[in-house]
């Protein structure tokens, strides 16, 4: 069969098919009558068949023609579709969008990813965790979207955009001397192992996590190296030394662990989004703008004084 067959033979079949009338259907397609009947006839000579009986009184379907109609009004559909959903990821309502983020972050990114989800209810999200390195890294490859990300360094390549800044807080096991009060100075903690992240996972996230006990003049030796801080928290209830975390992910301690504050200069931590450096697909800029959205309606909350943590500083 000749290939050349074109849409408008679809479009015009479909309307001599459903009016039964090459009056009615010219009529319909804005067209003259003549060249109705001659792209009819040049669709039926693609097609190898005749699609349409006709007489001086009537028009019907062949037993071809009546197989075909249901599977040319489907091809359009398909068309529509396809066409429709090429114009939306154009223009950031659908497609796909890959996250990265610590998982220290999770509570943000939930957050974020439930508003987005929200507006943008098409668009499939691809998750993946990991050290703000490996997020960097995948930022870079291409791999990832959007990037979540703590302390992190400046890179060339990549715009960071702050989302919280939260203390540093003290954790330490319930049976430790300290946990007797609800604060603690960092050189209390010198004698005790200290349970982290390796410096590998982000150089940058390691020695501001660090500080206080840096400040307090000591020597900073990770005991034990640990890929989460849910993990980094398990082994200190379990009384295998103490650890500094961000205030985030000391709210639900378990049994074992005791959260203090920590005297000394103040530190803190802060949570970035990340993204290539002059990504302006509209897919990344929808995210971008719920994310901005997200952020100062938490601020607004924080305005009026609704109960949230004063360290949950946005923006």
């Amino acid at each position: 069969m000749d290939q050349r067959i074109e849409l408008r033979h679809l479009r015009y079949f479909l309307a001599v098919a459903e009016e039964l009338h090459f009056g009615r259907a010219a009529q319909r397609l804005n067209i003259a009558q003549p060249a109705l009947s001659q792209q009819i006839r040049q669709l039926e000579k693609i097609v190898g068949v005749e699609l349409f009986r006709r007489t001086s009184r009537s028009v019907r379907l062949t037993d071809a023609g009546a197989t075909f109609q249901p599977r040319a009004r489907d091809l359009l559909g398909r068309l529509a579709a396809d066409l429709d959903e090429a114009s939306r990821v154009g223009r950031g309502e659908a497609g796909r969008l890959d996250v990265a983020f610590i998982t220290s972050a999770t509570a943000i990114v939930s957050e974020r990813l439930r508003e987005f989800s929200r507006r943008r209810p098409d668009v499939q999200i691809k998750l993946h965790d990991g050290f703000t390195v490996d997020v960097l890294a995948a930022l870079e490859r291409g791999t990832a979207d959007i990037g979540i990300v703590r302390d992190a360094e400046e890179r060339d390549d990549i715009d960071l955009s702050l989302l919280m800044t939260e203390r540093f807080v003290a954790v330490i096991p319930t049976e430790h001397p300290a946990a007797r009060g609800d604060r603690v100075e960092a050189r209390a903690l010198a004698a005790d192992p200290l349970i982290l992240f390796p410096r590998t996972a982000g150089a940058q996230a390691f020695d501001v996590n660090t500080q206080p006990l840096r400040d307090a003049g000591i020597d900073v030796q990770v005991a034990q190296e640990c890929s989460n801080w849910h993990t980094i928290i398990m082994l200190v209830a379990a009384d295998l030394g103490v650890t500094i975390a961000p205030y985030s992910v000391t709210t639900l301690l378990p049994p074992g662990a005791q959260r203090l504050e920590l005297d000394g200069p103040p530190a803190v931590s802060r949570i970035f989004m990340a993204t290539r450096r002059g990504d302006n697909r509209p897919l990344v800029q929808a995210f971008v703008a719920v994310s901005e959205s997200v952020t100062w309606r938490g601020y607004d909350r924080r305005q009026k004084r609704v109960d949230l943590p004063s360290e949950h500083l946005q923006g």
